[in-house]
């Protein structure tokens, strides 16, 4: 009986680690992050101050947004100066249908005065 040979497996390469915070961000001499530094009340504090000032900042923008979701108008005034274009709007609408029936008009009275002239020019 032959036996056969099998080469062999190449071994697996080690998986690098993860990179560590401060192969990333290299430590300055003298310096050392704020959460090893401060109080934890005061990092609490601070937390909680960003927290509030997004909140001033962001809570009219996400009202507006809320508002213009459900289609609401609130101010008076604003609803108010709306039914004036609408009005305004449906005034333009009759003069433009007015101005159409004039244009006819004139063209039915070009036409006549064009057939009467032709009718009194004298023919050769």
């Amino acid at each position: 009986m032959m036996l056969q040979q099998v080469p062999p497996i190449p071994p697996v390469p080690p998986v690098p680690p993860f990179p560590s915070p401060e192969v990333i961000f290299p430590p300055w001499p003298g310096f050392m992050p704020p959460w090893m530094v401060l109080p934890p009340p005061v990092i609490v504090l601070c937390v909680l101050g960003i927290c509030a000032a997004a909140a001033f900042i962001l809570h009219p923008l996400f009202r507006a947004i809320g508002r213009r979701i459900e289609g609401k108008v609130v101010d008076p005034a604003l609803q108010l100066e709306v039914e004036e274009l609408r009005e305004r709007v449906r005034d333009l609408e009759s003069v433009h249908s007015r101005y159409a029936e004039l244009e006819e008009r004139l063209d039915f009275a070009e036409r006549l005065l064009a057939q009467r002239q032709a009718e009194q020019l004298p023919r050769n």
